[in-house]
């Protein structure tokens, strides 16, 4: 991600990863919408979100595609973890490989919000 990327702040660098806040996944992590308070709503008793599939399944295809190596996004998540640790798994793992992602500059702020307005968009259309 640019140095000039709005929403950043605080400048930290990892190991693995930069650690500067990202607003976009803050204000996320900041609406407390986990599976575990979202199924019960929709009737759903399964344990594990039906999204957890596709984040196992990138994560796996970011690897083999050579963009992000599988151990290193693990030493990147541990580096995240008291970013993100008032949110449960598979949650955190979701926000912090998105973090992992924009920091990488795999994804832009701008190209995920606009992909996470267009699945609000699709759940409220749901809930109607």
């Amino acid at each position: 991600m640019s140095g000039g990327s709005v929403g950043v702040q605080g400048r930290t660098e990892g190991q693995y990863v930069d650690l500067r806040r990202i607003a976009l996944l803050e204000s996320i992590q900041n609406e407390d919408q986990t599976w575990a308070k979202l199924a019960p709503r929709w009737c759903v008793v399964e344990p594990e979100p039906p999204w957890k599939v596709c984040l196992d399944a990138t994560c796996d295809c970011l690897s083999a595609g050579g963009a992000l190596d599988s151990l290193e996004r693990r030493h990147a998540e541990d580096e995240l973890e008291t970013m993100y640790s008032a949110i449960p798994n598979p949650e955190r793992q979701l926000l912090t490989l998105a973090h992992i992602m924009l920091s990488r500059g795999l994804v832009s702020e701008e190209e995920l919000a606009r992909q996470i307005s267009t699945v609000r968009a699709r759940l409220e259309a749901v809930q109607e």
